[in-house]
């Protein structure tokens, strides 16, 4: 049997703790993906708020990735994303390169931390895919072009086989983040040829299993988005 709303309490701002109070419900029904909530009618009246107050809940709910709305069916909730949090990420960051640099330092934290168990689980067929990639990002930085989209197939490939899909989901919300900030920072690559030389020595190392080697090389290539990020500043 579902437990009861709680009936609303606290003062404004009202959608702010309508949005609490749906997600109190959500938790203490433990309500999954695709579960239904009920009607906004119902809900405005077991909160002890306007429909008005409830839809403008719900759409903020709806952005956070929470909720979605079933146009002719109802309100549902929604499977857990990182989508949201990336947006919010890429927009809390821009121009802030403090705050750029620390996420920056927690993703090579990360993969410096995991690149041994990493390569002890890479494939022949794996290693060749990464001299694909490679061919793409030596293209692009040979027209003085970075690289984003080679450079996140990259660190994915490197980690995929971990089965650390928490790890994988983290490294994208990092990725897309600094990515997306620096778009705005305008932090383009002024070196893409050394980019890319960065990750050529990355699988040297992969394919002679030198995991020193490989922390080596990838503590090169996040110095010099380091050494970037602190031009950038001097500006």
């Amino acid at each position: 049997m579902a437990q009861p709303i709680t009936k609303l309490t606290r003062t404004p701002p009202v959608h702010q703790s309508i949005q609490e109070v749906i997600k109190a419900y959500i938790s203490n029904n433990q309500l999954k993906a695709g579960d239904a909530l009920p009607p906004e009618n119902d809900l405005a009246k077991q909160i002890g708020v306007s429909r008005n107050s409830v839809r403008e809940a719900i759409k903020a709910l709806e952005s956070m990735g929470i909720l979605e709305t079933r146009h002719g069916s109802g309100v549902y909730v929604q499977a857990f994303s990182f989508e949201p949090l990336l947006n919010n990420l890429a927009y809390g960051l821009m121009g802030n390169l403090q705050d750029v640099s620390e996420l920056l330092e927690i993703r090579r934290i990360l993969e410096l931390a995991k690149v041994d168990a990493a390569i002890e689980q890479l494939s022949q067929e794996q290693l060749e895919h990464f001299d694909t990639i490679l061919e793409g990002m030596r293209l692009r930085a040979e027209r003085n072009e970075s690289f984003p989209e080679e450079d996140r197939q990259f660190h994915r490939l490197l980690f995929k086989n971990l089965g650390n899909t928490m790890l994988l989901k983290l490294i994208d919300v990092f990725w897309m983040a600094v990515t997306n900030a620096a778009q705005h920072i305008n932090m383009a690559d002024p070196q893409p040829l050394r980019t890319y030389q960065d990750h050529v020595d990355i699988v040297r190392a992969l394919k002679l299993k030198d995991v020193e080697k490989a922390r080596a090389a990838l503590d090169q290539h996040y110095d010099g988005i380091h050494t970037r990020l602190q031009e950038v500043s001097r500006r």
